[in-house]
């Protein structure tokens, strides 16, 4: 006589093997396949957001360098505007375009954002025009941020001609944060 009957260890085995095929399944659909989903959505925005820093680093690099190289042609009149304005040393560096001149003490006229405005009064007596136009191309290459307010006025006199003009002199402010956040952030589109 033959059995065709299966043991019990064997059907034990067989509804453990079935409960955790089951077990897979539902873990598999309830939580893998969920996760699964949401990781690659949540990889796919990482993606976008790599490209758009990338974009605006390649962005700041290309302003960084921009910044740099104008720092470096432009050392001399970025240092200009940390220096203290000296009516005594400016007549002397300045007197050879003049026959006379004579500065008023300077008044402080405002603060603006970032920089502190000076004014100073001159009268000079020069020879010639040509004069006064060396004096203004030597006022762009000197140790200050000036400029010259128009009208400039000019009257003949015996020995030559006598001008008067003002002069604006401007200092960065010590105080003012030049590295503020809330100034306007230029970011490319």
């Amino acid at each position: 006589m033959k059995k065709n009957s299966i043991s019990r260890p064997h059907i034990y085995l067989l509804i453990l093997a079935l409960f955790l095929l089951l077990f897979v399944f539902v873990f598999s659909f309830n939580f893998l396949i969920p996760k699964g989903k949401e990781y690659r959505q949540l990889r796919g925005e990482l993606k976008v957001e790599k490209k758009k820093i990338k974009k605006y680093q390649d962005f700041n690099n290309a302003k960084l360098a921009i910044l740099e190289d104008l720092q470096s042609k432009n050392r001399a009149i970025i240092n200009s505007f940390n220096n203290g304005f000296n009516a005594e040393k400016f007549e002397t560096k300045y007197k050879k375009y003049f026959s006379h001149l004579a500065l008023s003490p300077q008044v402080k006229l405002a603060d603006e954002e970032e920089f502190t405005i000076y004014e100073v009064n001159t009268t000079s007596q020069i020879n010639s025009p040509k004069s006064f136009y060396n004096f203004l191309d030597a006022i762009n290459k000197s140790d200050w941020i000036i400029s010259i307010d128009f009208p400039i006025k000019f009257k003949r006199k015996e020995q030559g001609i006598s001008s008067s003009f003002t002069m604006k002199v401007y200092k960065i402010d010590k105080k003012s944060d030049r590295n503020s956040t809330e100034k306007k952030i230029i970011l490319p589109e």
